[in-house]
């Protein structure tokens, strides 16, 4: 069965601040599909393709993921034992959070 979960758009995104980072919406896009197109990341979240190359370079510098070469494609591979970076966070496994949104923390 299709995803029939609206995307977001212009007159969709909210105004003003919201409460998770962008980075946090790349983990998160990742995990649900993990051999997602950085194109298709970029647009589901909003933002451009080279702003999300550049957090998903920044997620793999940081250990929290990885990718492997399928073809001409690359599949994300998440480090769900990878905890938070805010000291208060700190005790917190990425595997926790993404729980929260996706249900599963699976690399494959």
């Amino acid at each position: 069965m299709a995803d029939e979960t609206p995307q977001p758009t212009a007159e969709r995104r909210p105004k003003g601040w919201t409460f998770l980072t962008n980075h946090a919406r790349v983990l998160i896009g990742i995990a649900e599909e993990p051999g997602i197109r950085i194109r298709d990341l970029a647009a589901r979240i909003g933002i451009t393709e080279r702003a999300t190359q550049r957090i998903v370079a920044e997620l793999e510098e940081a250990g929290y993921l990885s990718h492997v070469k399928e073809g001409r494609r690359n599949r994300y591979l998440l480090r769900p034992d990878a905890r938070l970076r805010h000291p208060l966070e700190r005790d917190i496994e990425i595997g926790r959070f993404l729980d929260l949104f996706v249900g599963r923390t699976s690399s494959a």
